[in-house]
């Protein structure tokens, strides 16, 4: 018997909220549009192509480094030295300190102190229900960039909806084959494990043939209590192509989020730090719970600014109000 658990990677973008086009936006439609955070970048002459620590041992470097070389004039230096690993494993054998932010923040700290270098970036990742709708599996990925020179912690996150994250219970003489396709195996990796015993252990990772997978299952469902092997998919950036690539995306709302200066005290990092709700209902008036406007903020001298959603809804279709539609 095979018991799913939201066995299918869910369809669709990354779920950026109201930021869409803000890549390809011109300048000029930025400022008509009444959002721009500063018209010049951040990074000076001196800075272009300084080294920035990054700490990872799943290869991350593939998905970061572009960005902040062509956006910012920087060259990443992987943290060989550190082992993220020791801040939490999505094994589960190593709990994680914190909570997601600050796990990434200690992470480039820990990094920096690897590398000797004043520049220092991270990222974290999470893998749960969505908040809103529970049986839609998400990623929760947050990046952080920190100038020690400067005293500055910048961080981005993003809610990627596109996961292959999953699990299921494996019994002997249990057809795998339509699961493992709905995951991506091989070339997304899945970990092994007995569904019931002490610690659950042994633990296989990254597996990704068949004959290793099989020797894995045979071997959880030997020890587990019930006869059961658990299987996970491998939430690793190396060995999950989905995930790599939703790191790829919140590093280049990363950079431009670094580029972009506090209109109030030219400081970098000036960027949406809170959404208001209250979005009024198109028949009665009513505030709604959806988003009326983005609250951006400055890193360093606390400067806000409350700018309309992107995509310039003005009033709440009556379905979404509670008082109209209840």
């Amino acid at each position: 018997m095979t018991q799913l658990s939201n066995p299918q990677p869910s369809p669709g973008p990354y779920l950026t909220f109201w930021e869409v086009g803000i890549a390809s936006m011109s300048s000029s439609a930025r400022n008509r549009s009444g959002r721009s955070g500063g018209a010049s970048p951040w990074v000076p002459l001196e800075r272009q192509g300084r080294p920035v620590s990054l700490a990872t041992c799943h290869g991350k470097e593939r998905a970061m480094a572009r960005p902040f070389r062509v956006a910012l004039g920087m060259n990443l230096v992987v943290a060989e030295a550190f082992d993220t690993d020791s801040l939490g494993s999505f094994s589960g054998e190593i709990p994680r300190p914190s909570d997601g932010p600050t796990t990434c923040r200690l992470k480039a700290e820990a990094g920096m102190a690897a590398t000797g270098l004043s520049l220092g970036l991270a990222s974290e990742g999470s893998f749960g229900p969505h908040p809103a709708i529970p049986f839609l599996p998400v990623g929760q990925e947050w990046m952080t960039f920190i100038d020690r020179d400067q005293d500055l912690v910048i961080g981005e996150q993003l809610l990627a909806r596109r996961t292959n994250f999953t699990h299921c219970r494996v019994g002997e003489g249990t057809d795998l084959g339509p699961w493992l396709v709905q995951v991506g195996f091989p070339s997304h990796a899945l970990i092994v494990r007995p569904n019931q015993g002490e610690a659950a252990i042994p633990v296989r990772k990254g597996l990704q043939t068949a004959p290793e997978l099989q020797a894995a299952l045979a071997e959880a469902r030997r020890a587990s209590a019930d006869g059961l092997a658990l299987v996970e998919t491998d939430m690793r950036a190396h060995l999950n192509p989905t995930r790599m690539a939703a790191i790829r995306t919140l590093a280049f709302r990363l950079v431009r989020r670094i580029a972009r200066a506090c209109p109030a005290c030219g400081s970098p990092g000036f960027g949406r730090v809170e959404l208001r709700l209250g979005l009024p209902c198109r028949w009665c008036g009513e505030a709604t719970e959806l988003v009326a406007a983005e609250i951006f903020g400055c890193v360093r001298c606390g400067h806000r600014q409350e700018l309309p959603r992107r995509d310039g809804l003005e009033a709440a279709d009556p379905g979404q109000c509670l008082s109209c539609n209840p």
